[in-house]
């Protein structure tokens, strides 16, 4: 009955990108940021002279970088992030069971190629390049990387308020919120994926949940009212891999790692990682009904965002090119089965 349901959404996100301001240099001539269209509102540089810098904190990694300021580019949260992480995974080589014990490798430098400035001072997005590669040089890993920081992403489960919430047909009855919008770097005008947003600096996955929720849904929710699922299949597997290794009495010292348990869209290629949260609200179906047709958010603003409410039953299907809708609705059925078989 609520099939192709169409609500209008606001974005956090389409704003900021709509201020921001790309940067490029001498040796990138085209626009490698997939978010920001510059051809009309923003303004490109060329033939920088590159300077270098050194970081003393990891073992004095040379990096080059182009009109960027030290403090600003350490300061920066997804670079911070990255280049500790990195460094801690490198440093657990020196453990005799790390596959790469033997030839360990090391971060001999970082360029970064091209940055966007949101706003005209804080970075939005990097391209950077960081040379791993043995001592002697014969072995190298990929480090081409976009980098632009953590994201959330909010899986919001309506069941009618007519049915029983121990039934066994509540699921089947419930619906889930997706957003259509365009995404340029697909090609697409009207991409259908689940509501998401960036980060920007905050930790705090929960409260930027909450709040997308609110601006994007105009549903007000408690950060408590939120589950994450990232997180919570994270606990699931790390006491399910502490009872193997104390069977094995094999240790990896990758899994020592600081890696933060979320789902990695595009792990080749991009720093990004989705924290995923689930929310169920029970509505009555007259609700539902009420929110077909309204339109709503900032379109002059540029939000060219509506809401379409499907079947969770249908979910992998009318989500099936997103990847946060194909992990969100596999890991809400089995954290959903997990809890069951844990109440036998």
């Amino acid at each position: 009955m609520f099939r192709g349901l169409h609500l209008a959404l606001s974005s956090r996100v389409q704003p900021i990108l709509a201020r921001s301001r790309t940067i490029f240099h001498s040796n990138i001539h085209t626009n490698t940021n997939p978010n920001i269209n510059t051809q009309a509102r923003n303004k490109t540089k060329t033939n920088m002279a590159g300077e270098t810098f050194v970081l003393k904190e990891y073992n004095n990694v040379p990096v080059t970088t182009q009109g960027l300021e030290k403090d600003q580019l350490t300061n920066w949260p997804p670079f911070k992030n990255w280049i500790s992480t990195l460094s801690h995974s490198l440093s657990l080589q020196s453990q005799p069971s790390h596959p790469f014990h033997n030839n360990p490798y090391h971060l001999k430098d970082v360029t970064i190629e091209s940055y966007s400035l949101f706003r005209g001072k804080s970075i939005g997005f990097a391209k950077l390049n960081a040379n791993v590669s043995t001592a002697d040089g014969n072995s190298s890993l990929p480090g081409i990387i976009f980098l632009r920081g953590p994201a959330v992403a909010m899986l919001v489960v309506l069941i009618p308020d007519d049915v029983q919430p121990t039934s066994a047909d509540a699921l089947d009855e419930a619906y889930v919120l997706l957003t259509v919008q365009p995404r340029i770097p697909t090609g697409s005008l009207g991409f259908v994926e689940l509501p998401a947003g960036m980060l920007d600096g905050d930790s705090n996955f929960a409260g930027v949940a909450a709040r997308e929720i609110k601006e994007e849904l105009g549903m007000v929710i408690k950060q408590t009212e939120l589950t994450c699922l990232t997180d919570k299949v994270g606990e699931i597997r790390q006491a399910r891999d502490a009872k193997k290794d104390a069977g094995t009495g094999k240790p990896d010292a990758t899994k020592d790692e600081n890696i933060p348990f979320a789902m990695f869209p595009s792990a080749g290629g991009c720093d990004e990682y989705i924290k995923i949260f689930s929310h169920e609200r029970r509505v009555p179906r007259s609700t539902l009904q009420e929110w077909e047709g309204k339109y709503g958010g900032l379109r002059d603003e540029g939000e060219m965002i509506t809401l379409k409410v499907v079947p969770l039953e249908d979910l992998w299907l009318e989500g099936a090119m997103d990847s946060k809708a194909l992990a969100a609705v596999a890991l809400y059925r089995k954290v959903k089965q997990w809890e069951k078989q844990q109440s036998k």
